[in-house]
């Protein structure tokens, strides 16, 4: 085993993606397989989760496909049985669902306030409650990663539930990292930059284009796939084996940025 492996490696344990249906989870749940864990896959669209498990399992892994609504808490608890079933508890989880709106703050309606909320914090929270509380039975420690957003502070203009479900990601994060590290349980949020992706392309215009550009050191958007280097290192428990309640960001620079 190279050094490389030996500090990255993630040959034997188990990973469960919710979200891994899209295409920044199902690219970080690319990167767990090609490191060796074995992979579940979690996402409403059950369709789009079965591919994404086929695809892993041609690493030599083995994956498994889960529809989940992530927004519901015995969503979460039945999934997480059909993992425990089949792998045992998981050793790593990553959160990444989420939904956006470019919604006026005055036209903004209670049931797309709550539908934002619930897709992008309620959930975390939830997974982190269930999946956590299954780590910490079997005493022998995990990771937990968040996706969280530049946009988590300071706020982003036109999205504003979104912005506020992503600070409260933050808070979590925190939160349960303090909790949990004595049960070597590192929980850890990545918050990327602008990674274009269906649910936020039709907010971006070309005048907002020019604006994150202006905004963004590297004058470019990131790549789904630059966001696994991160993951291995936060999954690993040996590379970051003293990490935890840190807010990665991966943004081109964006937030070293002022005038």
């Amino acid at each position: 085993m190279s050094y490389v492996e030996e500090m990255f490696g993630l040959s034997g344990k188990t990973a469960v993606v919710i979200g891994g249906g899209g295409v920044l989870g199902g690219k970080m749940a690319d990167g767990l397989a090609k490191a060796g864990s074995n992979i579940a896959i979690l996402d409403l669209n059950l369709e789009n989760a079965q591919k994404a498990a086929d695809e892993l399992a041609s690493f030599g892994v083995k994956s498994l496909a889960v529809k989940v609504d992530a927004s519901s808490k015995q969503s979460i608890v039945e999934a997480e049985k059909q993992i425990w079933d089949k792998f045992g508890a998981a050793d790593i989880l990553i959160n990444a669902p989420g939904i956006n709106s470019a919604t006026p703050v005055f036209e903004i309606t209670e049931e797309e306030w709550e539908k934002i909320i619930n897709v992008n914090l309620k959930s975390m929270m939830f997974a982190c409650q269930v999946f956590g509380k299954r780590m910490i039975e079997k005493k022998k420690g995990g990771s937990i990663i968040n996706i969280s957003s530049a946009s988590s502070g300071p706020p982003l203009s036109k999205v504003f539930t979104y912005s506020i479900s992503k600070a409260g990601i933050n808070n979590l994060t925190q939160f349960l990292a303090r909790e949990w590290a004595p049960n070597n349980i590192r929980v850890n949020a990545l918050a990327p930059g602008f990674f274009p992706a269906e649910q936020n392309r039709k907010i971006l215009t070309k005048e907002r284009v020019e604006d994150i550009f202006r905004h963004t050191p590297m004058k470019r958007f990131g790549e789904a796939d630059e966001l696994i280097g991160a993951t291995l290192w936060l999954a690993s428990e040996k590379a970051s084996s003293f990490v935890t309640g840190a807010i990665i960001r991966i943004d081109g620079g964006f937030a070293a940025m002022t005038i």
